[in-house]
């Protein structure tokens, strides 16, 4: 009898099944979704038909995200339609973004009626503990359990067939079917990524010496002190029930050994789409546009008060989720009081506008500022109506002289109509008051820790700070009345992104910036810092720094922040677009082509498990 030939490695993991399960699937919540979404074309170029995705119907949004199908006969079909055949509200369809992957998007309401016997089963089976009470975590059990379902439906429908099956859960939100599936010895390989541990998250916010205590602390006694009990001991089940264990740095491998009990396997490092920051070269020209539309933003703010050369001003930027002291916000703004300091003495007359983007609690947009920017529209249109009039009454004056080269009178070509009205305007916009720092009203401004170090550090606007604050307590969009850009467009015209986080497991901000062609500081204690440095030679020249703040103190890690900051002032104008070139060059080693290869690498190592 003819033996049959051995499969490769690679024909194995080509005629596989992969299914990729997580909370943010057409859902938008964190980075999770950007992770999943970015190398989506990539995935779906190795795997095509035999790839699929399951997240939950709990947002009414999902609905622009994705578009059902009435085509059902696929195996991932099949299973779905086996599970609305039981009354469960399953939908079929394709996920509406580049690569357009199959997904299979499941209501935890339809599996509601189940929750008591699920909570019952977690406890009798695998001693978890979930309470009552807890919306949030009932949806995540409910949507555990239909996907538990799936996979069964899943694995039956493949009976008997050789290719292997894959499932590759995101966090404790996706990861809850996992103990449960290998109880029921299901056929398929799982692969569980935690991209930070809960217990991390908590205690890095509440622990200012987090990272000195880590190697002591006590998972079980952190859990119950932070009432996230059910939700640690979920996690650590996912972490021990997967056959392939990972995460996407070494950062938060060293916390997951502690809390999860469980060393990961593989590290997947986080990557980007890079074709859809490609701007075929023409990246300095669309920072130059971009910087152009932020000067509009920046004039209204300022303008009304003083002014100064914008030519001559930097754009340097933060931003991300509230976390004053996880993402860096103090030390950036301890670092931007010295840096003040610092071109003071040295006489500089270049300025620096630091935007800080994320999202705290307003009322509304600050009236003044609103106000300032209509009243700077104002002028806008006196000076345009002034310019159209002069232009044609110079043309008709100038060819009118036929012999004399005597220029017309300037001064006669603008009517006195135009001439007060362009006064009035500028006397309305002109005022004696300081240039706001934040753009809102926020509630309990008070109590943030943002404003209070601005007022403690005096670094609220006066016209002789070479560093000038501007707060924007809510994210950049195209619908956003003071600056009217998408954040990307942003962050292009931008000349520096500053991100020296104390917790962060990955950090795609810094990430953006390279593939927008954007310099951008990072620390070590951030995955995507500590990845660079075991990655890349000489980072900084490549416009990527690193702070070191794992083994340094707070105001060492500020003092290397604001030389960074310092450096970066005193480069020219040629220093940085050289810089900018490199940093664009860069980027090509964070696509998802490039980087997809540990997955296989996990995956992999499953179907060997």
């Amino acid at each position: 009898m003819k033996e049959k030939p051995v499969k490769t490695e690679y024909q194995r993991i080509a005629e596989s099944l992969l299914v990729e399960v997580a909370w943010e699937v057409c859902n938008q919540v964190g980075g999770i979704y950007t992770v999943i979404r970015s190398k989506l074309p990539s995935i779906v170029k190795k795997w095509g038909d035999n790839y699929c995705l399951i997240g939950p119907n709990v947002h009414p949004n999902v609905s622009v995200e994705f578009e059902p199908t009435s085509d059902m006969e696929d195996v991932f079909g099949q299973a779905v339609k086996r599970m609305q055949e039981r009354g469960l509200d399953v939908q079929y369809g394709r996920w509406l973004v580049t690569g357009r992957p199959k997904v299979v998007l499941v209501n935890p309401k339809s599996a509601m009626n189940c929750l008591s016997d699920i909570k019952r089963d977690l406890w009798d089976e695998h001693h978890i503990a979930t309470g009552d009470g807890n919306e949030l975590l009932d949806q995540v059990l409910a949507f555990g359990f239909l996907t538990q379902l799936f996979f069964e439906e899943l694995a039956d429908i493949e009976k008997g067939k050789e290719r292997n099956t894959l499932a590759h859960f995101h966090e404790w939100m996706a990861g809850m079917p996992i103990p449960i599936m290998r109880q029921k010895e299901l056929p398929i390989g799982i692969v569980f990524t935690t991209h930070a541990t809960m217990l991390g998250r908590y205690l890095a916010m509440n622990d200012p010496g987090y990272y000195e205590h880590l190697p002591f602390l006590d998972w079980e006694k952190e859990g119950k002190h932070f009432g996230i009990m059910p939700i640690v001991q979920l996690e650590r089940a996912a972490a021990h029930g997967a056959h392939v264990f990972t995460t996407v740095s070494e950062v938060t491998a060293r916390e997951c050994e502690i809390f999860l009990g469980r060393k990961p396997e593989v590290i997947l490092p986080n990557g980007l789409n890079i074709k859809r920051f490609t701007a075929l070269h023409e990246f300095q020209n669309l920072h130059q546009r971009f910087k152009q539309e932020i000067h509009q933003f920046v004039m209204a703010n300022f303008f009304h008060s003083y002014s100064f050369d914008l030519d001559d001003t930097l754009y340097f930027f933060t931003s991300g989720r509230y976390e004053y002291r996880n993402k860096g916000f103090d030390l950036t703004l301890e670092a931007l009081a010295r840096l003040n300091w610092r071109m003071k003495q040295a006489n500089m007359t270049k300025n620096v506008v630091m935007f800080f983007v994320t999202r705290k609690p307003y009322h509304t947009i600050n009236p003044l500022v609103l106000q300032s920017r209509a009243e700077m529209e104002e002028v806008r249109r006196n000076c345009e109506a002034i310019t159209a009039q002069m232009a044609k009454r110079l043309f008709y004056a100038t060819s009118s002289q036929s012999s004399s080269s005597k220029l017309p009178d300037l001064n006669g070509l603008v009517d006195d109509y135009w001439k007060l009205r362009l006064r009035r305007s500028l006397q309305t916009w002109k005022s004696e008051s300081l240039p706001p720092v934040v753009t809102h009203d926020l509630k309990n401004p008070e109590e943030d820790e943002i404003l209070q170090f601005v007022r403690m550090a005096n670094l609220m606007n006066q016209e002789d700070n070479r560093v000038k604050i501007v707060y924007h307590p809510d994210f950049i969009s195209t619908t956003n009345p003071l600056f009217g850009m998408d954040y990307r467009d942003f962050v292009r015209g931008c000349h520096l992104g500053v991100f020296p986080s104390y917790y962060e497991p990955w950090g795609y901000t810094p990430l953006e910036c390279i593939a927008s062609g954007v310099p951008t500081i990072t620390s070590d204690l951030a995955g995507f810092g500590d990845y660079i440095l075991q990655t890349m030679q000489n980072p900084e020249r490549k416009g990527i720094y690193v702070v070191n703040r794992l083994n340094k103190g707070f105001d060492e890690a500020a003092n290397q922040l604001c030389e960074y900051l310092f450096s970066f002032v005193q480069y020219s104008r040629r220093d940085r677009i050289e810089q900018r070139n490199r940093v664009e060059a860069s980027s090509v080693g964070f696509d998802w082509e490039n980087l997809t290869k540990h997955y296989e690498m996990a995956y992999a190592l499953a179907m060997v498990k």
